[in-house]
Order: structure tokens, then sequence, then C-alpha cells
């Protein structure tokens, strides 16, 4: 009997204890997730404006003082990584201009804003040449923008597309794309809250893109404070949803578009982007035949695979956009 009694008494002495344990590990879980929202909420309210970043080189400040390449990011692209990104093709983009990327709104993607931005940008910097850089969807932010400009008389010498989608259909995960529109246009706006549980599902959706690592540290990206807001990733679904490029074919002038991707892209279908691009815009694209083969993972992803891209630049750049002799231009690239 005193055995039954004692071995109660132990028994409920480590139920305390871990009941404690649980406790203060839960109250720490929950303070850690507590604070990340607050930062989250307070770093992303200071991204409520559109905003064009720059990204500095010496050299190409010398020699470009009135042209730029502007990165337009892909969907879920954080400020940082676009710059990431943009820093990853240096290197090549160095050659022809300086660099920027366009930062959207944390309230939304606004094409309005964005291209209202883009001409104070333009105007305060007397830009003379601009070259676009389309990360994914941002291809048809860029695509629209320049059509845009061009109507203000300020033509967009190249686009280059990297991956991107013509048209909604290209996206190869309908289901998923079609139900974080529904939502939106329902009126329910995804909470901060739960957005790492929701990108994680995407990132191991499409594991087969990319290795566990990058599963991990993108999934974290998302789960940082610097990540998008939740309106943002939600208005820029819609975007591509409601985007037809159609409405643009008369309406790019000489502006030359570069389509590059990567026929194992399980992101968006390789084979009918490029055709639709090539289709869509007969009188403007120049080339669907770039390709981005070895890169991992194989959509859109300049900043884990540096070298492919560069060299997918570099061409691009000697062909449509070559450098003239004489004057401040020193030599060929």
């Amino acid at each position: 009997m005193q055995d039954d009694d004692g071995r109660a008494l132990r028994q409920a002495r480590d139920f305390r204890e871990s009941s404690r344990r649980s406790f203060l590990i839960g109250s720490a879980a929950a303070a850690v997730v507590a604070a990340d929202l607050v930062t989250t909420r307070v770093i992303q309210s200071q991204r409520d404006q559109t905003r064009i970043l720059p990204l500095d080189d010496e050299d190409a400040r010398a020699r470009f003082p009135n042209d730029r390449w502007v990165l337009f990011p892909g969907y879920k692209t954080s400020w940082e990584e676009g710059l990431w990104i943009l820093n990853s093709l240096r290197p090549a983009l160095s050659r022809r201009a300086q660099m920027a990327v366009m930062g959207y709104s944390n309230r939304g993607l606004d094409i309005n804003n964005v291209v209202a931005t883009m001409n104070r940008y333009v105007d305060n910097f007397r830009l003379e040449k601009l070259y676009f850089y389309g990360h994914s969807f941002g291809g048809m932010v860029a695509v629209e923008v320049a059509a845009r400009l061009r109507d203000r008389g300020i033509p967009v010498e190249l686009i280059l597309l990297d991956s991107s989608p013509s048209s909604r259909y290209d996206v190869l995960d309908q289901r998923m794309f079609d139900g974080v529109v529904l939502l939106y246009e329902a009126g329910v706006r995804v909470p901060i809250s739960l957005r790492g549980t929701y990108e994680l599902g995407e990132r191991i959706v499409h594991k087969n893109e990319r290795t566990w690592s990058q599963i991990v540290d993108q999934t974290l990206e998302q789960l940082s404070p610097l990540a998008p807001s939740s309106e943002l990733i939600q208005t820029e679904s819609s975007y591509i949803y409601h985007f037809d490029v159609s409405r643009f074919r008369l309406s790019l002038g000489d502006t030359k578009v570069v389509f590059a991707g990567n026929p194992n892209d399980g992101v968006v279908d390789y084979v009918t982007a490029r055709a639709g691009w090539a289709r869509s815009l007969p009188d403007n694209v120049v080339s669907v035949d770039h390709r981005t083969e070895g890169a991992l993972p194989a959509h859109a992803s300049p900043q884990w695979n540096p070298a492919i891209y560069q060299d997918v630049v570099s061409a691009v750049q000697r062909e449509y956009v070559p450098v003239l002799r004489g004057g401040g231009w020193k030599r060929f690239f």
C-alpha cells in the first residue's frame, strides 16, 4: 500500500514538473510569436509607400549617370530579396546601367502607384535609357509599366523576362492559385499570423523544385518581419489572375522583349509561357531561346545561381543593347 502511495506521489510530482516546463516553454514560444507579429506590423507599416531602391555601384554611376536597370520583383519577393537578386546580377547589369529595385507597397500592388513612382524616378534623375528585368510575375508588371511610360514619351529599351508567365494559365498550380484569388476577391484577407504555415505548405508542394534546405530558407524568409504583407501577396495573385498581355500589343513601340526560362520549371509552364509572349507581342519579342538550364530551383532563381543568370544577361545585352564605341563608351562587353 505504501509503495502504491509513493508511486502516486512521484507521478504527481513528475506531472507537476512536466506541466511547469510545458507552461514555460509554451509561454516563451507565445512571447516570441507575439513579438514577431508586433515587429512585423511595425516594419510593414513603414513600407506602405511604393519605393525604388537603389543598388549602388561606383563604376556604373560614373559611366552611366542617366541610365538604369530596374528590377521588378516576383511573387512574394521582399525588398531585401529583390536587392539580393539584383546584386547577384550586378556583374552583368552594371555593364550597361546603374541598378535599382521596384519595392511594392505593403498596402497592396497598385499598378497606378507603381507607374507614378517610376515616372517620378525618371524625372528626378533625368533618366535617358531604361532597361527592365522582370523577375517571374514581375515581368507582367514590367510590360505594363513600359507600355504606360511610353505614353509619356519615355521609351524602355529592353525588357528581360525571367521565367515570367504570359497569363494565369501558365501557372502550373492552378488550384492553389485560384483559391488565393477567390478568397481575396470575396473580401477574405489572410492574417499575418498564418503566412508561415501557408508558405511552408506551398514550398513543400513544389519540393521537387527545391532542396529541403532551400525550402527551410525560403519559408523562414516569409516568417521574417521583412517579408511582404499578406495583402501584397493577395493583390499580386489577383494581378496575375487578370493580366491580359494583348492590351499592350501596340503599346510598346520599339521596346525589345526577351524571354529566358528553364524547361524544368515546375512553377511556370516553360513551353506555354514562351509561346504566349511570342504570340502576344510579335512586334517586340526578339528572342525566346535563352535558357537557364542547370539552375536549382529551376524557376527564376538568380540569387541561387548567379553564374548561370549572369551569362544569360551578358548574352542578351551583347546582342540587343550593345555598347557603342566613342565618347564615354570605353569598350564592348
